[in-house]
């Protein structure tokens, strides 16, 4: 018999927490699940799934507009934010009692409480109903509790800012927004909010936005949403946040000023490991509060894990739900597995999407390797036929020794479809000459991967 209350406790019922204890107690395992918000996590609740609501009900004026080249007399009408808001989150409440029942169901306790660490294996829950807090013991641990939006406090008035969890509860659209940051998250707004007719500008202090994807691929966005009417300014760093009577005047470290009615911080996320007691059992943070783990999600504790972002590795949904497969391999079934974390495809619901995987043509040189650079830039078939101006952007990178693919990146309608499928030639590592025979199936954009044969050497 064991002398602990659960053989599996897990902070955190997000999408890496939820899928390594339905897994474990499937099992057989006595699991228990502490979770203070809607269980989903990030993703379901405020992150990926009502942003790409999101995404759709802001693209419609886009897609009616295209309606009209094809002959249809479409016009938009008036957008309804509440209506669409109340909906999208109800459809989260719908998805986040699936991922509940779906821990129910497989045999493990949902706990609604906020938790800590008290001791090596005891867990000190807070229940969100106002009941007494009490402590429970468990063989292993596991932290799953994500991240958290922030606004840095150094910037004067920071409290007139939102994050991005607030963009889903918003009691009305601004007529204008400044977003400051130049990742995903603020690329995907500024496309919303533009395409719900909010003046939108992007703030962000470097050189370009998306810092680390290909170069090529930055510029091709930054000149397409700029086609769509958002502002981009770089070199744009705020110093001070101030309520006027025109709305909230930005001023920039280099004193230029700019008045908005909102303005959205998305300048990254901090691990939510402050209020754990982490530290105090033994469990080392990095400087920015992340869980260090080794190459298992195991912490300097042997038998406390971590996965997902809270260990700040590569902070992805699917990447969550691996490494907790990976955990529960480790941990309950004799088999020390390690999540390979090369060749990870992606997408950025940016309008137009970006989809991306393996190295950069930056990446390739600052490796040494010798590449050959496939590219082509068009205008896809439907914007073609309606006299509009998006083109699209497809880029392989390929080591010119080995003629593998190293790197397949798109810009366009769809990336994120088709970067799915060219995510699995790029990941089994076949070559160039394996793209090159595979048919093309015509006509569409994808086919661009197969055919491509005008190169240059980096």
């Amino acid at each position: 018999m064991s002398t602990f209350d659960y053989d599996l406790f897990v902070l955190g019922a997000g999408s890496g927490g939820v899928r390594a204890a339905r897994l474990s107690a499937q099992l057989g395992l006595k699991v228990g699940v502490a979770e203070g918000d809607k269980p989903g996590g990030t993703c379901v609740v405020r992150g990926c799934v009502p942003k790409k609501f999101m995404v759709y009900a802001s693209e419609v004026p886009e897609q009616v507009a295209y309606a009209r080249g094809f002959g249809w007399e479409a016009q938009t009408g008036r957008f309804d934010w509440t209506k669409f808001r109340n909906a999208n989150l109800a459809e989260v409440s719908r998805l986040s009692d699936i991922y509940a029942a779906n821990l129910v169901k497989a045999g493990a306790d949902l706990i609604p409480a906020w938790a800590k660490l008290t001791g090596p294996h005891t867990v000190h829950l807070t229940p969100t109903n106002g009941d007494a807090p009490y402590e429970v013991t468990a063989k292993t641990i596991l932290i799953a509790v994500g991240g958290q939006p922030f606004v840095p406090e150094a910037v004067e008035g920071h409290e007139l800012a939102i994050t991005s969890n607030e963009m889903f509860l918003l009691d009305k659209l601004p007529k204008s927004i400044a977003i400051v940051g130049g990742g995903y998250i603020a690329v995907e707004f500024a496309g919303v909010m533009n395409g719900f007719g909010v003046d939108t500008h992007i703030l962000y202090r470097g050189d370009q936005i998306l810092r680390a994807f290909d170069q090529e691929v930055r510029e091709h966005l930054t000149q397409e949403i700029g086609k769509k009417g958002i502002k981009v300014m770089c070199h744009a760093d705020p110093k001070k946040l101030e309520k006027t009577d025109k709305g909230i005047k930005i001023t920039l470290t280099d004193d230029t000023e700019l008045t908005v009615d909102q303005v959205l911080y998305a300048t990254g996320r901090r691990p939510h490991t402050e209020w754990l007691g982490l530290t105090d059992v033994g469990v080392e943070l990095d400087g920015d509060g992340a869980v260090v783990v080794d190459a298992y999600s195991r912490t300097a504790v042997e038998h406390i894990f971590a996965v997902g972002d809270v260990t700040n590795r590569c902070n992805l949904t699917p990447v969550a739900i691996r490494e907790a497969v990976a955990f529960v391999e480790t941990a309950f079934k004799d088999n020390p597995t390690a999540y390979d974390y090369a060749n990870i495809p992606t997408a950025v619901f940016s309008q137009p999407q970006i989809g991306t995987v393996g190295l950069t043509e930056q990446d390739a040189v600052a490796r040494g390797i010798r590449v050959d650079i496939y590219t082509a830039r068009f205008k896809p078939m439907k914007t073609a036929f309606v006299a509009g101006e998006s083109r699209t952007l497809m880029k392989l990178i390929v080591d010119h020794k080995t003629d593998v693919v190293l790197g397949a990146h798109m810009v366009g309608p769809d990336s994120a479809e088709i970067i799915q499928m060219a995510g699995i030639a790029v990941k089994a590592g076949l070559t160039k000459a394996q793209w090159d025979v595979t048919c093309a199936v015509h006509p569409t954009a994808a086919e661009e991967f197969v055919t491509l044969r005008d190169k240059r050497m980096a």
